[in-house]
């Protein structure tokens, strides 16, 4: 019996230690030193990098500060959407069926294809639909402004992910039995009072999922970012996991960025523990 588990556990372990587990260690180690990623001197410097970071010497807090942001507004409009296409979608529609992969499209496409297909957009496609309407919200200069870049990035990460909540939405929904749907007209609930009190509580546990799913993907964003707007103007859109990497790998301070690193796992550890913490308690009370 120990020689079987061993053999089918085994080798996956030694795989999770070889990629997770020993990278994890040593890159604690790195997150005390000056490392510059590429000479053979290592210099250790105690607790520096992390005093660094929560002084604000260093760009972390900004980028934490625009991250936590982005992730509250995002989270928001991608479920609101998500479960608003999913209501749409499972009612009696023609084309249903082709609206829900267009939908679900964007989220087959890469983050980096997404950022540059929208970059275009932004630059050229929108000032051209505002100068033949003379509109001049489309005119203005979308990624120039940090307001008016915010939002674009709002836009695109929205666009991508409102489909992935639409279908576990679509999948709650039609689980719902439809004898228990039929009493509730039987007994003259209208179908927003439906929706509100016999739908969406049975959605609870697919809303847990959809929200760890929505911002731990938030929280890491990083393809769209690199790709739509560099962190500009004047690094106000830069997210932590592109703040970590300017510093690994365009400003060389390796120490400094494996460090940050570490804080940003801790706060992504943080932030979804609590989620799941308060959407299970939630479900327990209403299930």
């Amino acid at each position: 019996m120990l020689w079987g588990n061993l053999l089918f556990l085994g080798p996956s372990t030694l795989v999770f230690l070889a990629v997770v587990v020993i990278p994890f260690a040593i890159s604690i180690i790195y997150s005390f030193s000056n490392w510059n990623g590429i000479s053979n001197e290592i210099k250790f410097v105690g607790l520096n990098n992390f005093n660094n970071i929560f002084s604000g010497k260093a760009k972390f807090l900004d980028a934490f500060w625009f991250t936590l942001r982005i992730t509250a507004v995002t989270v928001l409009l991608i479920n609101l959407l998500g479960i608003l296409l999913a209501v749409a979608l499972t009612a009696r529609l023609p084309l249903r069926n082709p609206f829900r992969a267009a939908f679900y499209l964007p989220q087959t496409m890469g983050g980096l294809i997404l950022g540059f297909i929208w970059q275009f957009i932004f630059i050229a496609g929108f000032p051209a639909i505002g100068d033949k309407l003379n509109l001049g919200f489309f005119t203005q200069q979308w990624l120039g402004t940090e307001k008016t870049a915010f939002a674009a990035l709002v836009i695109v990460n929205v666009w991508q992910n409102a489909g992935y909540v639409m279908v576990i939405m679509i999948a709650a929904l039609s689980g719902i039995s439809s004898e228990l749907i039929e009493s509730a007209k039987v007994d003259g609930s209208r179908p927003l009072n439906t929706f509100l009190r016999i739908k969406l509580p049975l959605c609870v546990p697919y809303i847990t999922v959809s929200l760890f799913w929505t911002i731990s993907s938030a929280l890491k964003m990083f393809e769209t970012n690199v790709s739509l707007t560099k962190g500009g103007p004047y690094g106000s859109t830069t997210s932590m996991a592109l703040n970590i990497y300017n510093d690994a790998f365009a400003n060389n301070k390796y120490g400094l960025a494996t460090a940050e690193a570490l804080v940003f796992f801790v706060i992504i550890l943080a932030i979804t523990s609590v989620q799941l913490y308060m959407s299970k308690r939630k479900e327990s009370q209403i299930l």
